[in-house]
């Protein structure tokens, strides 16, 4: 018996065939600002910038997995924690949140 596959496009958050704006929306924001704060991080003086944009990642990463759906969804979220989480902890360690005072 023949039976029809149905392909889903290779880079997708909605694997299950349904839509999620809320979770994606979570998932573009914990990218960002996964990527801002990591690529901020090795600057000594964006330490305020790697600090906070880490901080409000995690945050966002955090709740993201707890509202997330799908595999895909869990899978960016984890890149974006792990990026936020370590532009975080150099950002702290460069100088804090509040300018090492």
């Amino acid at each position: 018996m023949a039976q029809s596959v149905r392909r889903t496009p290779p880079f997708t958050l909605n694997t299950d065939g349904h839509r999620h704006p809320r979770e994606n929306t979570l998932v573009g924001i914990a990218a960002v600002l996964g990527l801002l704060a990591f690529t901020t991080a090795f600057f000594h003086n964006l330490h305020l910038i790697s600090s906070w944009s880490g901080l409000f990642g995690v945050l966002t990463a955090l709740w993201g997995q707890f509202v997330s759906v799908t595999t895909a969804e869990r899978f960016a979220l984890m890149v974006s924690l792990v990026m936020a989480a370590v532009g975080f902890y150099l950002g702290v360690a460069h100088g804090g949140l509040y300018g090492g005072a």
